[in-house]
């Protein structure tokens, strides 16, 4: 009598399995660790509601790590999935919301506000004031709108990226205008948020942070169909009754809103957006969207969620800035992306 015949696990489920047990560890790692040492039976039982003998260690998991290590998991796959939505729409792998400077524009939205706009900062909580989001979303939209007028115009990835570091630089520009002009407790505080970290968000804002975040990902995966065509080419998506202008504009929103959301509560953050995607291509060595979608949310947690313990583990008892970690992992990657020709454009 014949045994019966198993099947192994495809690969890409197989390594979307290994993603989210990397994401469970350190998602847990990052519960763990800090500043004050938490046993981790502690933290279990403080995760479980039941009581323990100190409670400034509930209060530490509850109000500060939980929070901090949910917006990095949510703020990690978002900026993945606006860099890939991005590479895409460019049909440029160097194309990322830090360096088109779309970051850079959420930044000067922001900036106005945490410099100027006292009376809104004074009566609200500023991180969860709808103002910051919307000037961030403005700032961030305008600067995506010039940079896909000039990609239609001039065609050419290299001048795209060239236009885009000059929007970088513009809106500095306007930034350093607006810091010579504010008081110094304003510059401060601006300086600090622009260090980047996801220990901003209380627990009291984290709900409509998470809603936020999680709308934009479903309207980001509701795309994946349409952007998979893309990549084929605008002619082929036309003759297959794909609507371009409509795709763009669709993008050039959830991109901008997604951006937006994570800058107003959590700074600036660079290099995630632009590096996930090419790792998940390089781990599933697979252009379909529909494989790296999900591949790149996972990435983009891990990575957000590995940074994040990075900074929160003292260093002669001092934490270290988010956008001083990001890039040593995000520089090495970029410059093999640049060298390997096969990965630099994604198709």
């Amino acid at each position: 009598m014949k045994g019966k015949i198993i099947y192994p696990v495809n690969r890409h489920t197989g390594l979307l399995i290994i993603g989210i047990l990397i994401i469970v560890f350190l998602f847990f790692c990052n519960l763990f660790c800090g500043s004050v040492s938490i046993p981790i039976p502690a933290v279990l039982n403080i995760l479980l509601g039941k009581k323990e003998e100190y409670s400034a260690w509930t209060n530490i998991v509850l109000q500060s790590r939980l929070p901090q290590a949910i917006t990095a998991l949510l703020a990690g796959s978002s900026l993945a999935v606006v860099g890939l939505m991005l590479q895409t729409l460019f049909r440029n792998s160097l194309v990322g919301p830090d360096i088109l400077g779309i970051s850079n524009g959420a930044d000067l939205g922001v900036a106005i506000v945490l410099l100027y706009c006292k009376r809104i900062s004074s009566d609200f909580s500023l991180r969860f004031n709808l103002s910051t989001v919307a000037a961030a979303f403005i700032g961030a939209l305008g600067i995506l709108t010039l940079i896909l007028y000039f990609s239609v115009k001039i065609k050419d990835n290299i001048m795209v990226l060239i236009i885009g570091i000059m929007m970088s630089y513009l809106t500095s520009s306007g930034i350093s205008i607006l810091n010579s002009f504010a008081s110094s407790e304003s510059i401060r505080s601006y300086i600090l948020w622009g260090l980047g970290s996801f220990s901003d968000v209380p627990i009291n804002e984290l709900p409509f942070f998470s809603i936020s975040i999680l709308i934009g990902l479903l309207s980001a995966i509701l795309l994946i169909k349409s952007l998979n065509i893309l990549l084929l080419g605008e002619y082929y998506a036309i003759n297959l009754g794909i609507n371009i202008k409509k795709i763009r504009v669709l993008i050039l929103l959830i991109t901008g809103f997604l951006i937006a959301t994570i800058t107003a509560f959590c700074g600036p953050i660079n290099f995630i957006g632009l590096i996930v995607p090419h790792v998940a291509r390089i781990t599933l060595k697979k252009s379909n969207l529909q494989l790296l979608l999900p591949a790149t949310i996972l990435l983009g947690s891990a990575m957000a969620l590995f940074c994040n313990l990075v900074t929160i583990i003292p260093f002669n008892n001092n934490l270290l800035p988010l956008n001083a970690v990001t890039p040593l992992l995000g520089v090495p990657i970029t410059i093999y992306v640049i060298c390997n020709k096969k990965i630099y454009i994604p198709n």
